[in-house]
């Protein structure tokens, strides 16, 4: 876990939060059953006669799983980047011509 010294509490507790929730997911195993759902969906037989109702079950479940997996595990393209304990980033660019 990210050293949360020197932090505003907001931040801090958002960090916390969201790592408790990563072990959480991590132990009930979120990602492998999105997997497992994945696999049962490919292992449909299209000529059934249930084939629609169970695409349909299985796609639900699959994407609420994934939208709740997207709310508390951001992707890396939506993370907060910030500079060093938590404060302002600051960028300094030392050859304009070549940056």
């Amino acid at each position: 876990m990210t050293s949360t010294k020197g932090m505003h509490t907001k931040t801090r507790n958002r960090l916390v939060r969201q790592e408790a929730l990563r072990e959480y997911m991590q132990e009930r195993g979120s990602v492998q059953y999105l997997f497992d759902i994945i696999e049962r969906i490919e292992k449909l037989d299209p000529e059934s006669d249930t084939f629609n109702q169970g695409l349909a079950k299985y796609s639900k479940v699959a994407d609420v799983r994934h939208r709740m997996l997207g709310k508390y595990l951001p992707e890396l393209k939506a993370t907060e980047l910030t500079g060093e304990g938590g404060g302002e980033l600051s960028i300094t660019v030392s050859d304009f011509k070549n940056a």
